[in-house]
């Protein structure tokens, strides 16, 4: 048990991020992510920052509590969401670039001003608003499709160069569903397969492994338990040689894991503190990034987990 540890907390190396304008080191300690969904309908908290103004004002607040960057994300991609463009007669996404970027764009330039210095990522898997982003000043592009729903997203990021999130998802929202269940094997070679498949498209865009970051996606067509086994092994996918980002927060597989206590499996609320949990694991798994919802309680789980780490590498 000993020496898994120590293999654990060596294999997240000390690396430099390269964004479009700056450099964020990673793995000295756990980079916590704010989230800041401009939607009506996103599963934890649609509608809450829909106004550009209560949007500014939360990721404001969240820079105050400890987050290293803020991730904006102005479609939804829950379960069941056409995001990516559906499979049946209706293939066109719910949210339009156009309508995308006139929710986000205010928001964005909103803290930019507010906070000049501030890292922004953009949720977005759409080129044309990673490109009206980042013109307006985001340093990452946060794509949940690994490059894989918009054939140009490519492109602009290596135009501006931008930094970057890659992500596994299983199929698109709208079939998540009705996937196959997974063993743990299959699962996390999938898993591989898909970040192996998003790290050529971006180096044969001209993409440098250094910008990238990849997130295996939890909850992002993986069933109920099999984002338990994904998390269980996610250190495995250091392998592919880049840094990882876990966004666990609030997400169904918890809730389900709770649905005997006081309506954990029902209510988003009531799924924090094992949040916390799963975002601890994740860390302590090799993630150097976290994508949260409520900054402050990851802020101090997260020193605390890398400070675990620390007292596990060799002296």
């Amino acid at each position: 048990m000993a020496d898994n540890a120590v293999t654990t907390a060596a294999s997240r190396t000390i690396s430099d991020w390269r964004l479009r304008t700056r450099s964020l080191s990673l793995g000295a300690r756990t980079l916590v992510m704010g989230v800041v969904n401009i939607t009506p309908d996103s599963f934890s908290d649609g509608g809450l920052f829909l106004d550009p103004e209560t949007a500014v004002a939360h990721a404001l607040m969240l820079l105050d509590e400890g987050a290293d960057l803020i991730d904006l994300g102005a479609e939804s991609t829950r379960p069941g969401s056409r995001a990516g463009g559906g499979s049946g007669p209706q293939k066109a996404p719910t949210v339009s670039a156009d309508e995308e970027q006139a929710r986000l764009l205010p928001v964005l330039k909103g803290i930019l001003r507010e906070r000049p210095d501030a890292i922004v990522s953009v949720d977005t898997y759409k080129a044309a608003t990673a490109r009206a982003a980042l013109e307006a000043g985001a340093e990452i592009v946060n794509d949940v499709s690994g490059f894989a729903w918009d054939v140009a997203m490519a492109a602009v990021c290596a135009e501006f160069g931008a930094g970057l999130v890659l992500m596994h998802t299983r199929g698109r929202p709208e079939e998540w569903r009705t996937q196959p269940q997974l063993e743990s094997d299959a699962l996390l070679a999938a898993v591989n397969k898909g970040l192996s498949a998003s790290l050529e498209a971006a180096t044969s865009a001209g993409i440098p492994p250094e910008a990238i970051v990849l997130d295996p996606g939890y909850g992002f067509g993986k069933r109920f338990d099999e984002n338990y086994s994904l998390l269980a092994r996610q250190a495995e996918l250091l392998a592919l040689g880049r840094p990882l980002l876990a966004g666990v927060s609030r997400k169904s597989f918890l809730g389900h894991t709770l649905a005997d206590i006081n309506d954990g499996g029902s209510l988003v609320e009531a799924r924090e503190n094992a949040s916390l949990a799963a975002m601890t694991a994740a860390i302590l798994h090799g993630a150097s990034i976290v994508r949260v919802h409520s900054v402050r309680p990851a802020v101090e789980a997260a020193r605390i987990a890398d400070a675990i780490l620390a007292a596990a590498l060799p002296q």
